[in-house]
């Protein structure tokens, strides 16, 4: 009998040899995993590889689960394909569509039919039918242009817009108990993997709950933000208005050479909704003294706290600008986070007191002296400036903590109006596979620091779980507290950040720690065609990430 062949490999660090051929899954059961995470992926030299694949050279493995973003991805993946399938088990006749993220969930909508908490929970049974099954994700590729040519003869022309224009050579499907389906990214080997998730009825769709990476190991309680959610409902009468609502149009339009209007009318409806948002305040001028304006990193609050400040102008409003930077305490007072290292997001950054007394000062019209913030030193100082508010005169205050209420917590709620801004985006690749709103403002900031801020694209990636982090603390439990939301994405900016963004996430390579987040980014950014960015106003939002903004000084 032939002896098999062994290759060496290394599992964090400690090596071992097994079979030729020996699967990630199989290896894996070798390891002790108590009180670890569920695992659903590997990375084999630091490629994300599923469980399936097969070991076939000597390699340096770890293993993704829950506790990690690429773990979550392929997790929250696999679990829309089990819904697709449940929920074609259940309404053979109809199909469901993603829509959008929603708090700690995904929402999705019938095509065709309005549904009920009875039929989500028809839908939710089937699954936890078909995980018990524990039923493999089979998976297979097949030749771009023959793909291209059976999405057509199924009428699936939102499957044939995603892949028309890429370069790829193959497409991979999945097939599950008979379903195939096209997914942009990896599975998990079978739906036994799949036993943590929930249905909930919402707003005549269905919410998709699953672990999340600050909570692997069970599933938080769910509650859609109502006034998030009208973003998004607005952002899709925008979509429907330029006639765009997946990646596939929108290549057809830059393709047609038809883009430079579609730009002006995006660039429009910002300016329409930001001039409304003036008139809300005009309408009250006699009681808001403060504009509070938060949100997320790399919403554009900046160019939008500018913008805003014109249509006030054009109201006949003064905009008076404070930062909040200019009120954080003296450096040795600084917080300290539970590493003990220096939390520069807390709100105990800022002098609270200090702050709330000169609002009400200003607020009651007296004169106060304004400090000023030494990054040099790390100390405030006072210089002579002095602020006052006259008549017709409103304070524009922009931060990550404008809505947090102890931010402002002796000043009347009646004097304020709050603001919450992000880049919220429903367009999709197809009905199944959506675009995160969080990818967008990563590729935003990915551009930002690059070209601005002397930082590489590793070293953003790097950052970024940091911010995220600081973000679900500071900023998204207090997002439903606005007066008004606005919604800072455009539907064409992933065409032109693509042209930015790709050389610099190609120069992270396979030796660098988050070589495959740049890949997914660069896979991501694949289905976008270019856009040229020289018809955008210099007044966009988009210009504070790509250069060339009236607004930023650069």
């Amino acid at each position: 009998m032939m002896r098999s062949e062994l290759i060496s490999v290394t599992i964090n660090g400690e090596k071992k040899e097994t079979e030729k051929g020996t699967t990630l899954e199989k290896l894996m059961g070798d390891l002790n995993l108590e009180d670890r995470p569920a695992i659903v992926a590997g990375k084999v030299n630091n490629e994300i590889r599923e469980l399936t694949y097969p070991l076939m050279e000597d390699c340096n493995i770890s293993f993704l689960d829950l506790s990690n973003a690429d773990g979550v991805r392929i997790y929250q993946r696999s679990l829309i394909f089990l819904l697709v399938k449940a929920f074609y088990d259940v309404f053979p006749k109809e199909e469901i569509e993603v829509r959008h993220s929603v708090s700690r969930g995904i929402f999705f909508e019938a095509s065709n039919k309005q549904l009920n908490a009875e039929d989500v929970s028809k839908v939710e049974k089937r699954m936890f039918d078909l995980v018990v099954k524990d039923l493999p994700f089979y998976k297979q590729t097949m030749p771009t242009e023959e793909a291209k040519l059976r999405f057509l003869k199924e009428n699936r022309q939102d499957r044939y817009g995603a892949i028309k224009y890429r370069k790829k050579s193959y497409v991979s499907f999945y097939t599950l108990d008979g379903m195939e389906d096209y997914f942009y990214g990896y599975m998990v080997p079978s739906t036994g993997y799949l036993r943590q998730f929930r249905l909930e009825y919402d707003n005549g769709g269905i919410v998709l709950i699953s672990p999340r990476i600050t909570n692997p190991n069970s599933l938080e309680e769910h509650e859609i933000p109502q006034k998030l959610f009208q973003i998004f409902s607005e952002y899709r009468e925008w979509i429907s208005i330029l006639g765009v609502d997946n990646v596939g149009k929108l290549n057809d339009i830059v393709e047609a050479g038809k883009v430079d209007e579609f730009i002006w009318i995006s660039e429009a409806l910002h300016e329409k909704k930001i001039a409304r948002i003036a008139d809300m305040i005009f309408d009250q001028r006699d009681k808001i003294k403060i504009v509070l304006i938060a949100g997320p990193s790399s919403s554009g609050k900046t160019t939008f706290a500018q913008r805003l400040s014109i249509q006030l102008r054009v109201n006949g409003l003064i905009p008076v600008n404070i930062s909040l930077d200019d009120y954080f305490v003296n450096k040795d007072k600084t917080p300290l986070d539970e590493y003990g290292k220096p939390d520069y997001e807390a709100l105990e950054t800022v002098d609270l007191k200090l702050f709330n007394e000169q609002l009400n000062r200003l607020i009651n019209g007296e004169e106060v002296s304004i400090p000023t913030y030494n990054f040099l030193t790390g100390k405030r100082e006072y210089s002579g400036k002095k602020l006052s508010l006259g008549e017709g005169k409103v304070l524009v205050i922009e931060g990550i903590h404008g809505l947090n209420p102890r931010l402002t917590a002796e000043v009347s709620d009646s004097s304020k109006f709050k603001i919450y801004i992000s880049a919220i985006t429903s367009m999709r690749i197809d009905r199944h596979n959506r675009i995160p709103t969080t990818d967008l403002r990563f590729v935003r900031r990915i551009v930002r620091d690059y070209q601005f801020r002397g930082c590489s694209a590793e070293k953003t990636i790097e950052l970024w779980p940091s911010v995220r982090r600081g973000e679900e603390k500071n900023i998204f439990p207090f997002q439903e507290h606005a007066d008004v939301m606005f919604n800072s994405s455009l539907i064409y900016e992933l065409g032109v950040l693509k042209n930015l963004a790709l050389p610099i996430l190609l120069e992270i390579d396979s030796t660098q720690p988050h070589y495959s987040e740049s890949r997914r980014l660069v896979e991501f950014l694949s289905y976008f065609l270019p856009i040229d960015s020289d018809d955008i106003p210099s007044n966009s939002i988009l210009k504070e990430f790509i250069g060339g903004s009236c607004f930023v000084k650069e």
